[in-house]
Formats: C-alpha cells, structure tokens, sequence
C-alpha cells in the first residue's frame, strides 16, 4: 500500500497493484482497474517512487523471512514410494 494525499481530503493508503495509470492534467488523476478515479496532489513521479519503494519493501521483507534450517533439526523429506504408486 503507498500513502497518497487526496486533492481535497485526507490522505489515504492506496493498493498500488490496482493502479491502472497516474495522468498529470495538470492535477494528478490515478485511475484504477475498477475505473474508480483519484485526484490526487502527489505528482506523477512521485506516484511512481512510491510504487517502486513499496515493491522493493516487499521484496527486501520477502528475503528477510528466508531463514535457513537449524542444522539441530532433521529435515522432513518426501521420498518415492518404493512400490510406484502415487
């Protein structure tokens, strides 16, 4: 979710992955997949650093969760059936 400040109104948390496209008209129009439109007073670069800084966010928390076995802990494994079956 990206923080953008609404034209005449709050400021709201926007799902940056409905985001169709950000016109500047001069003012800024985000319009989503659904056709709901915004007009928002960020700029249409700042629209897009947002975008880019939430999708790394996501990505550098992604990596942070993989953490590897304790070597203590014996790993569970799927091995073949010894017979074929499925």
């Amino acid at each position: 979710m990206i923080i953008v400040h609404r034209l005449n109104g709050p400021p709201i948390a926007l799902n940056s992955d409905l985001i169709e496209r950000a016109e500047a008209t001069p003012d800024t129009v985000l319009t989503l997949v659904d056709g709901t439109k915004y007009v928002v007073s960020d700029t249409v670069e700042e629209i897009v650093a947002k975008v880019r800084e939430f999708r790394s966010s996501v990505l550098v928390l992604a990596q942070q969760m993989e953490m590897p076995e304790p070597a203590d802990t014996p790993a569970l494994r799927v091995l073949p059936d010894p017979e074929g079956r499925a």
